[in-house]
C-alpha cells in the first residue's frame, strides 16, 4: 500500500477523537436540555389541570346558567384526562423537540389550539366514564385554559432566555455561506430560544464582505455579528471557540463543504447543516424546523457504552456459537468450491473498519483464481468473473460466512455498515466517511434492501439511518430480516 494510503486511517481515527471531546464538553448542555423539556412538560401538565380546575371553582360565582354541584374529584379526574392529552399533542406537534419561531407566534397558536383539542376529545371520555362535567364548566374551562398557557408558555421562553443571556445552555455559533438571507437566518437563530444557539460570526467566501456586519431584523436590532473571510479552519473555529458550525448547502460547492465539515472535525466542533435540502431528500434524516428553516445535525460518532458492550458480547457469543455449529457447513462448501474450480476455498482481501483502520476480512471464494482483489465487485450473477458455486453462494450470502471469524477478532459485528475497500474509501466525502464511525458488520440494513445491487457509498443513507438509530433491539431485528432474506435466497 502506498504512503498516500496509509493517511486516511490516521486521519479518521483523530476525527474520531476530536468529534468524542466535542461529545464530552457538550453532553452537560444536553442533559440541561433534557432537564429543561422535563420541566416544561409538568409545567404544560399543570397549567391545563389547573385551568380546568379553576372553571370548577369559577363557576359557582358567575352565576351563568343552572349551576350543578358535583364532588371535587371528578373535576380533578377530568383535569388530568385533558393534561394528559394535551401534552401528547403539544409532542406530537413538536413544541418538545426544539422548534421555534421569531415571533413565538406558532408556541401561542398551539397554546390555543391544544387544550381545545384536548378539552373536546376528553368530552366523550368523560361521558363513558360517567364523570360529571357541566356544560358551564366545560365552556368556561374552554376559554381559561388557553390563555394560562400562553402565559406560561412565554414565561417559559422567557427563563430561557434569561439563562442564555447568562451563557447557560448555549452553543456559540458560526455561520458559514449565509448568502442573501443573512439577517433572516441571524434573527431565527437568535430568537429561537429552544435549540440554544448563539451566532457569534459569519463566514463568507465573498472578499467584499470581509469585516462588515449582519444585524438581525426587528426595531432594535440589538444584535450583530461581524462577518470574516473564509475559508473554514480549525484555527480560525478555535479562535472563536466556536461550539458549533452552521454550514448552508446551497450557497457552498460540495469542495466548500466537505472542507468545512473537515475542519469542524479537526476543530472538534458540532456540524449542522441549514437548508440541507441534499439531506432532506433521505428521509430518515432528522432536522429541526426553526421558523421555516431547517437545521439538520450531523450524525454522532460515540455510542453508548453500555451498547457497545452488550453488543461486543452478543457478538463473541454468537459468532463462537455459530462457527461450532456451522463447522460442517463450512467442510462443504469449501470442498465444493475446490471442485468447481483451482484455487483456494477461501478469499482475503483488506477492508476499511471503525476510524478507517485496515483489517483482513475473510469471504468464500466466489471468483476464479486470477482476478484482481481491488477493483469493483460484481453486480450481475452473469459477471464471467463469478464461478458456478460462486453464483449460488453469493445469491444465498453464504460467502459471507467466514466473516464470523472478523466479529470474533473484534474486526467486524453481526449487525453494521458493510466494510469497504481501500481505494473507494478514499474517495468517500464527508457525509460518506460517516459510515465508518462504527464497526462494520455482516449484515445491516443496505445488505437486507434492494439497493445491495448497487455499490455501498452510493446508498450511504441506510448506513447513516442505522448509524443514528442503532441499538440493540433493532440490531436483533435486523438479524431476524437476514434469516429471513437468506431463506428467500437474497438478490
Amino acid at each position: 500500500m502506498s504512503a498516500s494510503q496509509s493517511v486516511t486511517p490516521r486521519r479518521l481515527y483523530a476525527e474520531s477523537l476530536a468529534v468524542c471531546r466535542a461529545e464530552s464538553r457538550t453532553a452537560s448542555t444536553h442533559m440541561f436540555q433534557d432537564v429543561l423539556v422535563a420541566i416544561e412538560v409538568v409545567a404544560d401538565f399543570l397549567t391545563c389541570a389547573f385551568g380546568v380546575l379553576a372553571a370548577y371553582f369559577l363557576e359557582p360565582s358567575l352565576y351563568i346558567g343552572r349551576h350543578i354541584q358535583y364532588p371535587l374529584r371528578e373535576a380533578a379526574a377530568v383535569g388530568i384526562g385533558v393534561s394528559l392529552f394535551a401534552v401528547i399533542l403539544l409532542q406530537r406537534d413538536g413544541a418538545y423537540r426544539g422548534s421555534g419561531g421569531l415571533l413565538q407566534i406558532r408556541e401561542t397558536e398551539r397554546a390555543i389550539r391544544i387544550p381545545i383539542q384536548s378539552m373536546l376529545i376528553m368530552l366523550p371520555f368523560s361521558l363513558l366514564l360517567r364523570l360529571k362535567l357541566s356544560g358551564t364548566d366545560f365552556l368556561i374551562a374552554l376559554v381559561v385554559t388557553p390563555p394560562l398557557l400562553i402565559m406560561q408558555k412565554h414565561a417559559f421562553v422567557a427563563v430561557i432566555r434569561g439563562l442564555h443571556l447568562r451563557r447557560w445552555d448555549v452553543d456559540r455559533v458560526i455561520v458559514y455561506g449565509i448568502g442573501d438571507n443573512g439577517k433572516r437566518i441571524l434573527s431565527i437563530l437568535s430568537h429561537s430560544v429552544r435549540p440554544g444557539f448563539y451566532p457569534i460570526a459569519v463566514i463568507a467566501e465573498n472578499a467584499a464582505l470581509d469585516g462588515e456586519w449582519v444585524s438581525e431584523m426587528g426595531y432594535r436590532r440589538r444584535r450583530s455579528v461581524p462577518v470574516q473571510r473564509g475559508p473554514i479552519t480549525p484555527a480560525l473555529l478555535n479562535s472563536w471557540q466556536c461550539n458549533t458550525l452552521i454550514i448552508s448547502l446551497p450557497n457552498l460547492s460540495a469542495e466548500q463543504i466537505d472542507a468545512a465539515v473537515d475542519a469542524a472535525k479537526q476543530a472538534g466542533s458540532r456540524v449542522v447543516f441549514l437548508s440541507a435540502t441534499e439531506l432532506q431528500e433521505q428521509k430518515w434524516t432528522k432536522s429541526i424546523d426553526v421558523d421555516g428553516i431547517s437545521l439538520t445535525p450531523m450524525l454522532e460518532a460515540c455510542e453508548h457504552r453500555y451498547y457497545s458492550i452488550v453488543k461486543r458480547m452478543a457478538d463473541l457469543i454468537g459468532s463462537s456459537l455459530l462457527l461450532v455449529l456451522l463447522a460442517p457447513l463450512f467442510f462443504l462448501i469449501a470442498l465444493f468450491i475446490r471442485f468447481d474450480s483451482s484455487g483456494p476455498s477461501l478469499f482475503v482481501q483488506e477492508r476499511v473498519g471503525l476510524d478507517g483502520k485496515l483489517f483482513k476480512m475473510y469471504k468464500f471464494r466466489s471468483m476464479h483464481e486470477g482476478t484482481p482483489k481491488y477493483e469493483p465487485s460484481p453486480t450481475m450473477p452473469s459477471d464471467p468473473r463469478i464461478t458456478r458455486i460462486g453464483r449460488f453462494l453469493r445469491r444465498s450470502s453464504l460467502d459471507e460466512l467466514p466473516q464470523l471469524m472478523n466479529v470474533l477478532l473484534g474486526d467486524m459485528s453481526l449487525v453494521g455498515p458493510r466494510p469497504e475497500m481501500h481505494f473507494i474509501a478514499h474517495t468517500y466525502t464527508s457525509e460518506q466517511r460517516q459510515r465508518l464511525q462504527v464497526t462494520p458488520g455482516i449484515t445491516g440494513l443496505w445488505q437486507l434492501s434492494a439497493d445491495r445491487v448497487f455499490p455501498i457509498h452510493a446508498n450511504v443513507q441506510y448506513d447513516l439511518y442505522y448509524i443514528r438509530n442503532r441499538g440493540f433491539f433493532m440490531d436483533i431485528a435486523i438479524l431476524i430480516h437476514t434469516v429471513f432474506f437468506a431463506m428467500r435466497g437474497g438478490i
